[in-house]
């Protein structure tokens, strides 16, 4: 689905939701209730993503800033993967949501055995449009993320306990269960201008 105008008060009503649940909150370990209803909330419906926050790149995924709380309290970021794309096997260290907006995507969790390996636990969880994962780091958030088609891309809108961008963490060898610490950062230095109400206030 292309749009060419996206529909900016859903992603703006969002963040003022968010805003305000994170306002009466205090515990950086787990989300705040209702957190995971309003990303799905947003998920449900696909007409508000920016066009440049949907471009998938040949070689890797993307990772797309729409929002970061000035407080670095939570950050919304659209995920695009390629077809075939795949991430290493990776932790969070914050708190996270997933919602799948387009296509789908498997995740693979890990769980540490005695000697340090990892090893997976269950078959991969396969995500669909309106579905939402959810990662705690207290109960073992390793995993790692395939786009579930390897002809089409998928996109999915992930929320974190904070700026994910900058978090240190973590991506693992398998084998050995011997952690390297990587910031990803983003893909883009452009955010979506959602409160640019200009237009709609002139008319």
């Amino acid at each position: 689905m292309t749009m060419n105008t996206p529909n900016r008060n859903r992603l703006s009503d969002f963040i003022q939701a968010a805003t305000r649940l994170m306002d009466d909150h205090d515990d950086n370990q787990r989300p705040p209730a209702g957190m995971k209803s309003l990303l799905a909330d947003l998920v449900a419906q696909d007409d508000w993503l920016p066009e440049f926050c949907t471009v998938p790149h040949p070689t890797f995924y993307q990772q797309f800033l729409l929002h970061c709380d000035p407080m670095e309290r939570f950050s919304l970021v659209s995920f695009v993967w390629g077809p075939g794309q795949q991430t290493p096997v990776h932790d969070h260290m914050v708190w996270g949501f997933i919602g799948m907006l387009r296509g789908a995507e498997l995740s693979q969790r890990y769980r540490t055995n005695p000697d340090g390996s990892l090893t997976a636990d269950g078959e991969p969880d396969r995500l669909e449009p309106g579905m939402i994962d959810v990662l705690l780091p207290s109960e073992g958030d390793i995993h790692q993320v395939f786009n579930a088609y390897d002809d089409k891309p998928s996109i999915s809108i992930h929320l974190y306990g904070g700026n994910i961008g900058a978090v240190s963490r973590h991506v693992f060898d398998l084998a050995s269960g011997q952690p390297k610490t990587f910031i990803s950062g983003y893909s883009s230095d452009l955010i979506p201008n959602v409160w640019d109400r200009s237009a709609s206030r002139k008319t």
